[in-house]
C-alpha cells in the first residue's frame, strides 16, 4: 500500500503528544512492512520541509494555526503527481476534511473530540469553532470508515450520529522496550506523580487539590508533577496557595530514562483530565508497575480497569482521589496486587498489534488482501 497520513504535528514537534505516538507507530511499522508512508504536518521553527523518521516520509507545511486549511490544500496538490492507496486523517484537533480534496478513500483516525471540553482551555471564538467543526464531520466523513482508539471514542461518535458498524476500535499499543519493571527500589517517601503536558482542560488542580486528604491520612506523601506547559505559573500558583510546602513539586520536563526510572520508583499515578481517548500515560506507569487513581470520564474508563490496576472516581472529586490514593499508600497488600495486575494487564497491549489491525482494516477499506502481508 501506498499511505498518506495528515497530522497537525510529526513526532519532532516540540510538542509533540500521545497523538502524534500512535499514528507514528502505526506509519513507522508499516513502512517496515513495505509499505510506503508520508505523512504531511504542519511546519515549526528548526523543523525542515522534508524529513524522514523511523522510515516514514515527513512533509512539512504552514503552521500550527492555519495547518487545517494550510495541509489539505497541500495534500489535494501533492496527490496529483503520486498515487495513493488510502490516506489517513489524524483528527485530534481540527478536521482537515480530506473527503471533500480528494477521492482516494479516507480513513478517519480519532484519538478523541474535544466537545465542550475545549472551552476549559481557550476562549469561546475558538472554542465555538472547533465545535462548529466537529459538528460537519457526520455529514462529509458520511460514507467513510473511521479508527478510534478506545470503546469510549467509539461511543462518543456514534452519540454524534456516526453508525457503529463503519466504526473500527483498535486500542493503542505501549513501548515495552521503555516503559517496563526495572525492579527498584521504590521511593521511602509516598510518591505520587502526574505526567503530562501542562494545559488548562486537564484539570490537573484536581489532583493538586486531592494532596490535601492525601496528606491528612500519609503526612509525608508527596506529588511530583511531571512536564510542562502554559498552564504551569497558574498551577504553581494555585498550589502556594494551599499552603502545603514541598508536599507539590513540580520537576518541568522529563524524557527517556529519567522518566522511566521516576516511574519505576513512584508509588502512584493521578490523571484527572475530564476526557481522554485513551490514556497513553495511564498505561506508561501500569508497565512499570504503578497502579493509577483517575477520573472515572471517557478514555481513562478503557485503559484504567477499576479495581484492577487502578481506580476510578466521580468526575471533579478531589476527595475521593485522596481517600483512594491512601487506601493504596497504606495497604501494601491491595498495593503489590494491583501493581502486578498492572504489569500484566499490559502486555497485551503493543504497537505491532495496534499496526497489524491497522493494516488488515485499510486492506478492507480499499478492498484488497496482499499476498505476503505481514498479518499473513
Amino acid at each position: 500500500m501506498k499511505i498518506l497520513a495528515l497530522n497537525w504535528r510529526d513526532m519532532h514537534h516540540p510538542e509533540a503528544g500521545g497523538a502524534e505516538v500512535h499514528l507514528h507507530e502505526i506509519l513507522s511499522h508499516l513502512a517496515r512492512w513495505g509499505h510506503e508512508t508520508t505523512q504531511l504536518s504542519a511546519g515549526f521553527p528548526g523543523g525542515a520541509a522534508e524529513d524522514e523518521i523511523g522510515g516514514v516520509r515527513i512533509l512539512r507545511r504552514g503552521h500550527w494555526y492555519d495547518a487545517n486549511l494550510t495541509l489539505p490544500l497541500f495534500a489535494r496538490r501533492h496527490m496529483k503527481g503520486e498515487r495513493y492507496d488510502v490516506v489517513l486523517e489524524d483528527i485530534n484537533k481540527l478536521p482537515f476534511f480530506m473527503p471533500l480534496y480528494t477521492k482516494i478513500p479516507v480513513v478517519p483516525v480519532i484519538p478523541h473530540l474535544f466537545g465542550t471540553t475545549v472551552f476549559r482551555e481557550t476562549n469561546w471564538a475558538i472554542g465555538s469553532y472547533v465545535v462548529a467543526a466537529e459538528r460537519l464531520i457526520p455529514s462529509v466523513f458520511r460514507r467513510n470508515r473511521f479508527i478510534v482508539i478506545s470503546p469510549s471514542t467509539r461511543d462518543d461518535i456514534v452519540a454524534r450520529g456516526i453508525s457503529a458498524e463503519r466504526i473500527e476500535v483498535i486500542l493503542c499499543g505501549l513501548d515495552h522496550d521503555r516503559y517496563r519493571d526495572l525492579g527498584l527500589e521504590r521511593y521511602e517517601r509516598p510518591t505520587i506523580v502526574h505526567l503530562g503536558r501542562l494545559r488548562r482542560y486537564k484539570s490537573i488542580e484536581i489532583a493538586i487539590k486531592a494532596m490535601e486528604t492525601v496528606t491528612k491520612n500519609v503526612p509525608d506523601a508527596r506529588l511530583v508533577i511531571i512536564g510542562d506547559g502554559p498552564w504551569r505559573p497558574e498551577l504553581e500558583k494555585y498550589a502556594a496557595g494551599l499552603g502545603m510546602g514541598d508536599a507539590i513539586e513540580f520537576s518541568g520536563y522529563l524524557g527517556g530514562d529519567e522518566l522511566v526510572e521516576m516511574l519505576n520508583r513512584a508509588h502512584l499515578l493521578f490523571n484527572p483530565s475530564p476526557k481522554e481517548g485513551w490514556g497513553l500515560t495511564v498505561v506508561e506507569a501500569n508497565a512499570c508497575g504503578v497502579p493509577v487513581v483517575a477520573r472515572d470520564r471517557p478514555g481513562l474508563r478503557d485503559s484504567v480497569v477499576d479495581g484492577v490496576t487502578g481506580f476510578l472516581v466521580p468526575y471533579g472529586d478531589s476527595t475521593a482521589f485522596g481517600e483512594k490514593a491512601a487506601l493504596l499508600l497504606t495497604d501494601r497488600e491491595l498495593w503489590n496486587r494491583m501493581s502486578a495486575s498492572a504489569i500484566d494487564r499490559t502486555g497485551e497491549l503493543t504497537w505491532d498489534r495496534c499496526a497489524r489491525e491497522t493494516e488488515q482494516f485499510l486492506f478492507s477499506v480499499i478492498g484488497r488482501q496482499e499476498e505476503g502481508s505481514s498479518s499473513g
